[in-house]
């Protein structure tokens, strides 16, 4: 298995085929609208135009676990990313990413890399993962990491 096998859920009921994302390098991030690490979203937006001509893929995946800090509806959380942070990368459906509930595609996103200390769960909001051309999971950054420390990461795997 590999990132490639999954399908995503995204606003409006439509399906993300994540097979459809082979041969890009992807940056999927579990992302809340009212947490201190939500200006993240300017510097996701930032690799996004930066790299997205040379195959990158940031992805965004709502999540309200995390001190009910994404309460707001699809519409919402859309506009919300548009207006105050010119968000055009893609926005997924809210999911859970811990819990028995979690999303099938962040289960394998865990499984594939640990956080700290061998941690499978996600702490909290902001937690990232970069993944090959080949759709397998090779990083995962915690929430203090900004997006613009993982350019030499990313171009590695773009080159």
């Amino acid at each position: 298995m590999n990132v490639h096998d999954f399908t995503v859920d995204m606003p409006g009921g439509g399906k993300q085929d994540m097979s459809e994302f082979k041969g890009k390098v992807l940056l999927l991030v579990n992302t809340a609208s009212k947490c201190g690490f939500t200006p993240q979203y300017k510097g996701l937006e930032q690799l996004n135009e930066k790299y997205a001509d040379k195959g990158l893929v940031v992805m965004a995946f709502p999540c309200n676990q995390f001190g009910a800090q994404e309460p707001g509806d699809e519409e919402e959380i859309k506009n919300f990313c548009s207006l105050t942070y010119d968000v055009t990368f893609p926005l997924a459906k809210k999911i859970d990413v811990n819990g028995d509930n979690a999303d099938p595609l962040w289960k394998h996103l865990k499984d594939q890399q640990a956080g700290l200390l061998g941690s499978r769960a996600i702490k909290w909001n902001f937690t990232k993962f970069l993944v090959d051309r080949d759709g397998k999971v090779v990083g995962r950054y915690g929430p203090q990491v900004a997006p613009g420390s993982l350019e030499k990461d990313i171009e590695k795997l773009l080159a």
